[in-house]
């Protein structure tokens, strides 16, 4: 299921590359891309919502619905 979530606090390629670092962690099979310019990043995979969420909060990056 691809889900698109708006994440803020990503400044550079490191940043874009540990959001998808960590949901890849979560999920192996996801497909990831991070997009620092437009806060953006679109998920494909089986996890709940709630779970992609929190690993990028982990991470240290502000999720917003």
């Amino acid at each position: 299921m691809k889900q698109v979530f708006t994440v803020t606090g990503m400044t550079c390629e490191h940043c874009e590359k540990a959001v998808v670092r960590a949901v890849r962690q979560l999920d192996r099979s996801a497909e990831v891309q991070a997009d620092r310019i437009a806060n953006r990043v679109e998920i494909d995979s089986a996890q709940p919502r709630e779970a992609l969420a929190r690993a990028i909060a982990d991470e240290g990056y502000a999720v917003a619905d």
